[in-house]
């Protein structure tokens, strides 16, 4: 006879959607079963001592994988070690739901992301299989159009289940989110450890490079999003032709937009705009582009990516109903419900019956926002 699982949360600020209830929740199976008012006369139920509750955090772009991979520049480890070590950190964080953003192509040849990376599908279909993840790994994968290698790396991931978004992206400097190219030589040359002479070099090979290659895989790239119902979205979209692209290329959302007027247009458009956290808690962008505090007051932030610092995903919470005016319910959304519908994933993001129960306990401390307890599907990860 199977009994059904069941936890039992009560004393804690409930987050909905749209308020926050002082009362209790109940899991069963995995999924929400009640939500109400007031205590639980159950001796069994967990006493969150009038902490708040939140939905799991939803990351649909995050850098942080590469970094444990490569944690110094041409210094690798093993890939297991580093999903490992990555998916400890991204639990902590809050965040339940993770799409591991994989970078396919690389223009220039000898970088990260001109690696088979497809040992990471092995390394989480083998962990999950032994109960060993905490978060829930899907595959984001960053598809560099200017690079004539993108197809091939992108092969292995193309026939996986846990494909769930393909971005296109288009680095040349110029343009995008290196409009400036100061900008981008200090980020070439500091990251990469170019000199200004190879980084001139590129700035000067990168027009016919574009011109070979970006057409095509845009074509190539949209036609399998959309043959195999796989999420897309455009990156650093710029200008309003910019979005009028992805709008007709089928994106569901526009990635870090790099100005007011493109966040604005792919609102109107009805484009998902996903801005950084980081650049909320930072208090602007690190490459000189829009603000994403900006793009709150404004009305056109729809939804946040921690990009390449978990526990931002959070604080920029805390930062929008500080800085932009959001009710918590409200600044929840952007980091939850958002994010998970922009990619397909009805069944997540919110405190809501029949929803998965994926919640995290969260206490504030000197006005900022620090996890207790992480629940998925309402087993205890951290």
């Amino acid at each position: 006879m199977n009994i059904p699982h069941e936890t039992a949360f009560h004393n804690a600020r409930v987050v909905l959607g749209h308020e926050v209830l002082h009362g209790h929740v109940v899991v069963r199976d995995g999924r929400i079963a009640e939500i109400g008012h007031g205590p639980l006369a159950s001796p069994a139920a967990i006493d969150l001592q009038g902490d708040l509750l939140l939905p799991g955090l939803v990351e649909v772009h995050t850098d942080n994988l590469e970094r444990h991979v490569m944690p110094r520049p041409k210094v690798y480890f093993p890939m297991q070690s580093a999903v490992q070590s990555h998916d400890a950190e991204i639990a902590a964080a809050g965040i339940t739901t993770v799409l591991d953003a994989i970078g396919v192509g690389d223009p220039y040849g000898d970088g990260f992301r001109a690696r088979d990376q497809s040992a990471l599908l092995e390394v989480l279909d083998r962990l999950d299989a032994a109960g060993a993840l905490r978060a829930d790994h899907l595959i984001h994968v960053r598809c560099e159009l200017p690079a004539e290698n993108a197809q091939p790396l992108f092969a292995p991931f193309s026939r996986h289940p846990r494909l769930r978004l393909i971005s296109l992206m288009d680095h040349t400097p110029g343009q995008r989110q290196w409009t400036d190219i100061e900008h981008a030589r200090v980020y070439y040359t500091g990251k990469k450890g170019w000199s200004d002479a190879r980084f001139d070099e590129e700035v000067r090979a990168a027009p016919e490079r574009q011109a070979k290659h970006a057409v095509p895989n845009r074509v190539w790239f949209t036609a399998f999003a959309r043959d195999h119902g796989v999420a897309l979205a455009t990156h650093d979209d710029t200008t309003l032709a910019h979005v009028d692209e992805a709008h007709a290329l089928g994106a569901s959302m526009s990635e870090f937009p790099t100005t007011m007027d493109a966040a604005r247009h792919a609102r109107h458009l009805g484009l998902c705009t996903v801005a950084g956290a980081p650049n909320v808690v930072r208090g602007g962008s690190h490459s000189g582009n829009v603000s994403a505090i900006d793009l709150a007051k404004a009305g056109v932030l729809d939804a946040l990516s921690s990009d390449y610092v978990p526990s931002s995903l959070l604080q920029a919470a805390w930062k929008l109903q500080q800085d932009a005016g959001f009710s918590l319910p409200e600044a929840v959304k952007v980091v939850s419900r958002a994010p998970a519908l922009a990619c397909g994933l009805h069944d997540r993001g919110e405190i809501a019956i029949g929803l998965k129960a994926d919640v995290v306990r969260v206490v504030e401390v000197g006005g900022l926002p620090t996890v207790r307890e992480v629940y998925r599907a309402g087993r205890r990860i951290t």
